[in-house]
């Protein structure tokens, strides 16, 4: 599995890219639908990777506890699955059943979603405010799938808080790190070249 970094190229203040895109059975969700009166969590994730699995239960978690206070939440897979057919559509639907997940989970089958947010691994965690203005692109909390830190969210956490309550994150963001995501072949986007 090779360790990829988020590419943290969105800024704060960039308003969240739009997007309408299908999940798993062919429903389709646009930006507004899943936006959080107080904010919302944008996440690139996949089936397959083990950086996704191993935060799978606690980003569970943390959406159930936040959609209380006003937080929407959904996943996009970008993954190319003709190469990668474990994260295709169907496979995706058990996955996030499996994981607990009850917000929206979306296939970007032409991967430009991923390219519009500059996403460039799974998982990638993008918090937006009320008003969509990102205030916070960077990592769930500090544990890896073989470093044996406890899932806790706190980075995520914080983020959240800290956007709620209308202030400024109080250090900065560590990018995120997981598995690359699985681009077509030639549709690696420009900010890798």
């Amino acid at each position: 599995m090779a360790e990829t970094p988020s590419t943290q190229t969105l800024v704060s203040g960039d308003r969240a890219p739009d997007f309408s895109l299908p999940d798993g059975e062919g429903d389709v969700y646009a930006l507004d639908d899943i936006r959080g009166e107080n904010a919302t969590v944008v996440i690139f994730a996949c089936n397959h990777c083990p950086y996704v699995i191993h935060l799978a239960e606690g980003i569970a978690d943390i959406s159930h506890e936040y959609e209380e206070r006003g937080v929407g939440f959904v996943a996009i897979s970008a993954n190319d699955v003709e190469n990668y057919p474990q994260d295709g559509p169907v496979e995706m639907v058990a996955f996030a059943d499996a994981s607990r997940w009850e917000f929206p989970y979306l296939y970007d089958e032409s991967q430009d979603v991923a390219k519009a947010y500059h996403a460039a691994c799974t998982p990638d965690f993008y918090v937006f405010d009320g008003d969509l203005k990102l205030t916070y692109a960077g990592q769930f909390d500090g544990s890896r799938p073989k470093n044996g830190g406890a899932v806790t969210g706190a980075d995520i956490r914080a983020a959240l808080d800290a956007t709620i309550e209308g202030r400024a994150a109080s250090s900065p963001a560590v990018p995120s790190t997981g598995c690359n995501i699985k681009w077509k072949p030639g549709g690696e986007p420009t900010y890798f070249r």
